[in-house]
């Protein structure tokens, strides 16, 4: 009993330090090595692209949470390869063309439909969609829309630093890459994590609770996007 009182709270407290952290660092937090480097950035850097957009990734709390709520409740690896793979698609296409494009979102307004897509998948896990409304949203599309949103949410952070032409798609690419690799590193440790869990019984106990966090995490982070944005 105490071991699966353990597990709980150390579920929870890796939560709230997402949920947390993220306020912090979530929308147009980038550490000062980082902008220094972006702003005097000349010709082709794959490898720092690639650092920079696996760090990017580990980092950004809000693709983190989002990828916590799709995975909660799959247990087949072709599932988790499906859903992974439609979220990579959608963030990869609007990261590239939002930047090579040079499309222009504003930043707080995408960052603030990441955090509801946040709250999207926990009520979704909830089966407030079912209950409310009879039906519930395809669940692969619903993941393919929100990764689009996603991506142009990572395109903003480059389009703050105005890259040179010079060698950016190259550059672009290997940010991408570097998203990946980051991506694969954060489902190894949220697989683990919840598969570990699913040995438990409180991970059926308490799943109505966690997925109720992730909702109001994600409240959250609309929150201070939407502040962000009427007082900017």
């Amino acid at each position: 009993m105490l071991g699966k009182l353990k597990l709980t709270h150390l579920v929870y407290l890796l939560l709230s330090l997402c949920a947390m952290a993220s306020f912090e660092a979530f929308a147009h937090g980038v550490d000062d090595s980082t902008r220094n480097f972006l702003e005097n950035n000349t010709g082709i850097q794959i490898i720092p692209f690639l650092y920079i957009g696996a760090k990017h990734m580990v980092t950004g709390y809000d693709h983190l949470l989002f990828l916590v709520g799709v995975l909660f409740f799959l247990r087949n690896s072709k599932d988790v390869l499906l859903y992974v793979s439609m979220f990579t698609i959608g963030h990869s296409l609007t990261l590239m063309t939002g930047v090579l494009a040079n499309i222009q979102v504003n930043a707080y307004l995408i960052d603030a439909i990441i955090g509801l897509s946040v709250v999207y998948k926990g009520f979704d896990n909830l089966g407030g969609f079912t209950h409310f409304f009879g039906k519930q949203p395809a669940p692969k599309k619903a993941v393919l829309i929100f990764g689009l949103f996603h991506g142009f949410g990572l395109a903003t952070k480059i389009q703050e630093f105005h890259l040179p032409e010079d060698g950016l798609a190259l550059n672009l690419l290997s940010f991408n890459i570097g998203v990946e690799i980051g991506q694969f590193m954060a489902l190894i440790f949220i697989l683990l994590l919840i598969n570990f869990w699913r040995q438990f019984e409180s991970f059926d106990r308490f799943s109505a609770a966690t997925n109720t966090a992730l909702m109001s995490g994600g409240f959250m982070l609309v929150g201070m996007q939407l502040t962000g944005y009427f007082v900017s």
